[in-house]
């Protein structure tokens, strides 16, 4: 059989570079070339705290690829077809999915933390989840659609409007350059990001970021606070700070991780009270048709060239640096925004 290189997580913080069997598909799918995979935030706890839902495994689901193999029973595809691949698997079945509700799937698989992902030169998967993308596409910027169409899909979850004000809260990071993004490109009047460093507020202002604030700095609201927050960074006293600069009537959307505890302060939650705000979760990026509107509208922005992604990209690199990589992003010794693993590359 056909041997590969992956990357395969033993257990949490025992990661290594192997050679495995090359994924043969089965009926309905297709044997996909990786391309490019980004690093996403959920990747470093996985890798290096928590762990995924099963072991061993190959991790990674931002990726784009290129059709190698058709299996039995696929039309609609070619070899060669450059695809961007939502990383979920609906059952298709449950009461959610009946409904459209894709993201919020009650049986669902997932490449990367419940079946093998793209860390690695190959993987297989059901052809009909696949969405094609035009042929001078970047494959890059193919493999950054995912967080993209989450920032995207949360933002879709406020009342965002021309002329709001925007605060997005881990404003440097993929996700939260991709929100101040579309945020622009829906008319807000104003859109402030929030992040830790001036290497992270120097990418959010080429984002398109009226300001770029660091925790050092004063952020006065004057009480009014911001249309919509979005926050990114799945820090628990960001978790807070968003409630605290909603405005009345306003909407706080959140798609970071915690992980940890989050208090939210008793003047906070009397504000999130009394001015009655909005505090909604957004949960992966998926709709109906599926992958939905989310993931199209992404494909159809960055081939116009509206939607920008090559600022944020810095690092690629290839498979053999993906532990260490992942490591020094989990215990912040690197600055990174988005990180891509580019098989072939050593």
């Amino acid at each position: 059989m056909a041997k590969m290189k992956a990357v395969l997580l033993h257990k949490p913080g025992d990661v290594e570079l192997v050679e495995m069997d090359r994924p043969t598909p089965g009926e309905g799918e297709v044997l996909m070339k990786i391309a490019a995979c980004g690093v996403c935030g959920s990747d470093l706890a996985r890798m290096f705290k928590k762990g995924p839902h099963k072991l061993p495994l190959v991790c990674g689901h931002e990726f784009s690829a290129w059709i190698a193999e058709l299996g039995p029973g696929v039309e609609g595809f070619e070899v060669g077809d450059l695809v961007t691949v939502p990383p979920m698997i609906p059952c298709f079945a449950c009461p959610p999915c009946v409904q459209g509700q894709f993201s919020l799937c009650e049986d669902y698989d997932y490449y990367g933390s419940r079946r093998h992902g793209a860390y690695a030169e190959y993987v297989a998967g059901p052809a009909n989840l696949l969405l094609k993308v035009p042929s001078d596409l970047d494959p890059r910027a193919a493999a950054m659609v995912d967080p993209a169409a989450i920032a995207l899909h949360a933002l879709w979850r406020t009342h965002l409007r021309h002329g709001h004000r925007v605060a997005v809260i881990g404003g440097g990071g993929p996700i939260g350059l991709f929100a101040i993004q579309w945020a622009r490109l829906a008319g807000a009047s104003e859109v402030v990001s929030i992040d830790v460093s001036e290497e992270k507020a120097d990418l959010a202002r080429q984002a398109g970021a009226s300001a770029a604030i660091t925790p050092a700095e004063a952020l006065d609201v004057a009480g009014v606070g911001f249309d919509v927050v979005v926050e990114c960074s799945g820090n628990p006293k960001a978790e807070d700070q968003a409630v605290a600069i909603t405005a009345r009537h306003g909407d706080a959307v959140f798609i970071g991780i915690p992980n940890a505890e989050v208090p939210i302060a008793d003047a906070n939650w009397a504000r999130f009270m009394r001015l009655e705000i909005n505090l909604r979760g957004a949960w992966n990026s998926f709709s109906a048709p599926f992958p939905g509107a989310e993931w199209t509208t992404t494909v159809d922005a960055m081939h116009r060239g509206d939607l920008k992604w090559e600022f944020m990209i810095t690092h690629e690199l290839p498979l053999s640096k993906v532990g260490e990589t992942i490591k020094a992003m989990y215990e912040r010794t690197i600055h990174s925004s988005k990180v891509l693993f580019i098989p072939g590359m050593d």
